[in-house]
């Protein structure tokens, strides 16, 4: 793409300062008024917000370039950004936490993001594995290259409430590692357990509505688990596929039998991607599986935040004593279950007015000092991309984050099928998943007629 030898350098120059620590090379004063457009995803801890101010701040003390960031909610940054692509007047940068789920794929392959290989290659050592399998997307003419620069990333854990389970009569060490065996645990002896005890509660928080996310990334979990993915790594659909389909009918069958037998709260049929840290917060449910480590993380920030003493310290107490975090049992057949790992991506738009200082901005971003408190101003909620931040001793302070670690760094991982054919991204925003449920546990159909009307959906949107 790039015609000329002095065009190369230059790539070679802003690339090498990327990630290392180092000043950014080849920054250059702004001229008067040179100003740069940033849309960012608000984040879910004041600390967050705070740190991204700061390198704000810092990117415009180096380059002198006004700098107009501007944040917002998880849906008004994609309404905003695709309703700005569209009309071809987007910002110069922009990143959001569905941006992979949902736009990334499709933007790449219309040409419409910029090309950041320049700056991600000469690094690609830097990164943790697997992490730049969701930035290396097809471009224009299905050609692959790095359209977004990783940030952070999410993978699912389980969150119980240790004295939930004792106060049921049993211990943690009851909890079984097998697949049907820990289901049925929450099911059929704590949640019965705790309603002897005069409880109305619930074994699980399971999201199970079409309108939330948390739906079709737990609902995936299930899929892998049956090692049912319906798209191979050339992104070819693989839904004709006899044990692809028998595996995606014995995922929605145990996900929906969870909510069939009541172990679920009523209303997750319905929850926003709120809902199930809020039935956890209140106790409606002991155990809730979550793509991030949220659940403990709101402690944590009561434990030190909140106005009252007495709330700061049951708030300690909970984070640290109660709450546990941990994996999902094995698969089906016995072995270790990969995590279905979302990368969290930062994008620069083609049709930005400041393309140029949109990459050094996001080189400047990437480099550690700025990268590092950025993501550990989330407590924990998101893991880093890089080795060096994984390595934090951040991430060895307490029995959560020493959890996430092993999960990114000691356990295979696995991307999303949108990683391999970007039209998942459409699959994801329609939701087929949360439909398939509604169709077996509301309209009573089969689980092999919902997954047979779900795949002839997904080939409509796929191959369309």
């Amino acid at each position: 793409m790039r015609k000329s030898t002095m065009r190369k350098t230059a790539g070679r120059i802003l690339a090498g300062a990327v990630l290392g620590g180092a000043v950014l090379a080849g920054a250059m004063p702004a001229q008067a008024q040179e100003k740069l457009t940033v849309w960012f995803n608000k984040g879910f801890y004041p600390a967050e917000d705070v740190a991204l101010n700061a390198v704000i701040d810092r990117f415009k003390q180096k380059t002198g370039v006004t700098v107009e960031l501007s944040l917002f909610g998880v849906e008004d940054i994609i309404t905003k950004a695709v309703s700005a692509v569209e009309a071809k007047t987007p910002p110069d940068v922009a990143f959001g936490w569905t941006f992979d789920f949902r736009t990334a794929g499709k933007w790449a392959y219309e040409g419409k993001l910029e090309d950041l290989s320049d700056v991600i290659t000469p690094n690609k050592d830097k990164f943790l594995a697997g992490v730049l399998d969701t930035a290396f997307l097809q471009g224009p003419g299905g050609k692959r290259a790095y359209y977004g620069m990783p940030i952070y990333q999410q993978t699912m854990h389980a969150n119980y409430w240790k004295d939930m389970v004792e106060e049921a009569g049993f211990k943690e060490t009851d909890i079984p590692k097998d697949w049907k065996g820990y289901w049925s645990f929450w099911c059929d002896k704590v949640q019965p357990g705790l309603r002897a005890k005069g409880k109305r509660v619930y074994g699980i928080g399971h999201p199970s509505s079409v309108e939330a996310s948390d739906t079709f990334y737990s609902f995936l979990s299930y899929v892998n688990a049956y090692n049912a993915m319906p798209v191979d790594k050339d992104g070819k659909l693989l839904i004709t596929d006899p044990k692809i389909k028998a595996g995606m009918v014995a995922a929605l069958k145990d996900y929906t039998d969870i909510v069939v037998k009541g172990c679920t709260p009523p209303g997750s049929l319905s929850w926003k991607d709120v809902d199930n840290n809020v039935a956890f917060h209140n106790k409606t449910t002991p155990m809730t599986h979550n793509a991030t480590i949220s659940l403990p993380g709101k402690h944590m920030d009561d434990m030190m935040n909140a106005k009252e003493q007495k709330d700061r310290d049951q708030a300690k107490t909970n984070y640290y004593d109660l709450i546990r975090t941990t994996n999902w049992p094995a698969k089906p057949d016995g072995q270790a279950l990969p995590n279905l790992v979302s990368i969290k991506l930062a994008v620069a738009f083609a049709d930005a007015p400041n393309k140029k200082r949109a990459k050094e901005f996001l080189a400047f971003l990437a480099q550690s000092e700025n990268l590092i408190p950025y993501t550990e101003g989330s407590l924990g909620r998101w893991f880093p991309v890089t080795k060096e931040a994984a390595e934090r001793p951040f991430w060895q302070e307490d029995q959560h984050r020493k959890n996430v670690y092993q999960q990114f760094v000691k356990q295979p991982t696995v991307p999303f099928p949108f990683v391999y054919n970007y039209k998942f991204t459409t699959v994801n925003a329609e939701n087929v998943w949360g439909r398939a449920m509604s169709r077996v546990v509301q309209d009573k159909v089969s689980p092999e007629q919902a997954v047979d009307e779900m795949f002839a959906r997904i080939k409509q949107l796929v191959e369309g």
